[in-house]
This record gives C-alpha cells, structure tokens and sequence, in this order.
C-alpha cells in the first residue's frame, strides 16, 4: 500500500481518529479527513500531521455535491468510511440525524465513488477499495447461549441507529453486486479506548467516578457486550484492506464478551488503585436505572473468517482496560469539538 491515498470520513471521531494516528506513521500514505466536526468531533485526537501527508475537508458527507467535489479533486486509491451518528440514546430520541448521516450520507459517497472508480485506469480500478464500517448491531439481539454473530448471520436491527446502519450496509452490497464496485463492509463490536467521547460506557464510567456522580447502570446491568480495542479495530481494518475479498463481509471482533456491570465493576476496582479516595470504593456510585426502550440483551461477534485469514487481536481485555483508565486520568482536560484549535500542520482543503 506504498504511496496511497486514503480518503477517511469522520475522521475526527473516536475510530477515524486512531486509524489516521496508525496511517500517519507511514510517510507514503496521503490522508484526505471529511468531518464535519459534531459534538464527538475531535481535531486534536489526530496528532500533528504535515501538509505534505493530509488534508482536512470540514464538510458533510449528506451534501452530495460536495462529496463528488472531494472525490474528483483527491482521486483516492481506497475509501474507508466511518462518519456516522452512532449513539443508541440519541437515536432513540432523534432519529432522523442518523437517517441523514448513515444513510443517505452513505449513498452520495457510493455514488460519487462509483462515478470516479468507472473514470479511471483499469489498474486503478483493480486497486480501489471502499471499505464500509459497521456495527453488530445490525444483527440484532442474541440469548445467553445462542450462537455468535457470523457473516452470514440475518439483518434484525431493534434501534433507530441499527436500523440506519443496516441500511448503508444494504446499500454497499447493493453497489458491489448492481455496479461492481470494489466494496467491503466489516462488522464490529464494542470499542473502547483513549478519545472516546464521553457519551460511551466506559469513558462516562470513567468521568462520573472522577467526578463523584452517580454512575447509571440500565436494569440490572446485565447486559452482554463483546470489546474490542480501537487499536485492534483500526488494525483488522487496515488488514481487511489488504487481504480482503471485494464483495465480502468480516466480523473484526476480540473474543471478549462481559456484562455492562462487570465492565462497570472492573472500572470502578481499577480507579480504586490508581486514583484512591479514603474510606469510599467508587462501586458506591452505581445506581440502577429504568432500562432504555428495546435494548439488547447480547452481542457477540464470530471473527474466525477474518481470524482464518491470519488476522487476531493482540490487546488483553485487563491491559487494554487499564490502559484507557490511565489515558483519561491523564487527560482530564480535554475537550471536544475542539475546532477552534487549528494545530500547526493542518490544512484545511479548499474546494
């Protein structure tokens, strides 16, 4: 992949940002960042980047125009796409924002990348990629000992977020069988790790217990997630892209299924250690919530296809946990949306 154009959307988010961190190491990858910056946006969660390695385009992908506008001044080799609205709660309350984003956002970035794929060099076009970042969700919700998700596993998506979701995933599978063009959607679990926005289980864990709140737990926490590592994520991502199939589907997950509350528990033992108050465990903030309307019982992913093909995580639930403990009570100060912070090295794409 030497001397490669990347073009990330959402790549101020709490993925986008990790997988530019990662692509940034190499000096012959060139990264084009669409974001446009909402509340879980991030600038500095990228790093300092030269100019001569990226761009930053401050758009919305729903603004079809503008998106064939990018593509036809970038021409990038690969599209990997991650700009999503992708937080239950709110999708619960306000649904349309993810129709717009993950739905119709998706469809003008397949569109605009089919009418420059078709335009290309036929070596061009054996090359070129989109990669379609999804969820588990769109599986919907397992029994305590029902098999894991697969890849083959049927669409049942119980939220207004999955449900958008499963419909850019409808859409990239459409593109590749109507159009031919070179798609890939991959599936994954629960993430987690630094520069999550707070919103999110274990950094709102994290924050309330620094803060000395309550820490709401629905129903009786019972919850089964499966976690992954942002860094294990971005790292099957960047695998996918080089040994993938066009057309295929991979489940990237981490083998790591855990209740809510053990994830909330595991927290509160951690900060106990590391950041003690006398005579008080943090468990004293859990308080039990009313449950959220249709939420899951349980995710978990099956990663043997991609697993086969020679891909595994590497991050221990404990270390990768602690890790993260230790990054937010470093980082306290951090704040998000931080646009008004333009670092030295970023430039921001005229159009």
């Amino acid at each position: 992949m030497n001397n490669k154009t990347f073009l990330i959307t959402g790549g101020c988010g709490f993925i986008g940002s990790c997988l530019i961190r990662e692509l940034s190491k190499s000096k012959n990858n060139y990264i084009i960042n669409v974001d446009k910056l909402t509340y879980a946006s991030n600038t500095l969660s990228i790093g300092h980047l030269e100019d001569e390695n990226y761009t930053f385009y401050k758009e919305d992908i729903t603004d079809e125009v503008i998106v064939e506008k990018i593509f036809k001044k970038t021409n990038p080799d690969y599209v990997i796409h991650l700009a999503a609205e992708s937080h239950v709660d709110r999708s619960i309350d306000s649904p349309k924002s993810f129709i717009d984003t993950n739905v119709i956002g998706t469809y003008n970035l397949l569109n605009s990348s089919y009418n420059y794929w078709k335009s290309v060099e036929e070596d061009e076009k054996k090359s070129f990629k989109f990669i379609m970042v999804s969820t588990d969700e769109v599986y919907g919700s397992l029994k305590p000992k029902e098999d894991k998700f697969n890849e083959e596993t049927s669409y049942k998506p119980n939220s207004p977020y999955a449900a958008s979701k499963a419909s850019s995933d409808h859409l990239v599978r459409a593109w590749n069988k109507t159009y031919g063009l070179p798609t890939i959607i991959t599936n994954t679990s629960n993430n987690y790790g630094p520069w999550q926005f707070p919103e999110k289980l274990i950094p709102l864990v994290i924050s309330k217990c620094l803060n000395n709140t309550n820490i709401p737990v629905y129903g009786d926490g019972k919850q089964i997630r499966d976690w992954i590592h942002v860094e294990d994520h971005v790292s099957g991502l960047l695998f996918v892209l080089r040994h993938g199939k066009s057309g295929e589907k991979y489940n990237i997950g981490s083998d790591n299924e855990l209740t809510n509350i053990d994830v909330v528990k595991a927290i509160c033992e951690i900060l106990d250690e590391l950041k003690p108050v006398k005579d008080f465990n943090y468990s004293k903030l859990i308080t039990y919530v009313d449950d959220r309307p249709g939420h899951d019982t349980r995710y978990a992913i099956d990663s043997s296809k991609i697993n086969k093909l020679g891909w595994r995580s590497n991050i221990t639930w404990m270390n990768g946990i602690r890790e993260t403990i230790l990054w937010y009570l470093n980082n306290q100060d951090i704040k998000y949306n931080s646009e008004s912070k333009i670092y030295s090295g970023e430039r921001l794409g005229k159009l």
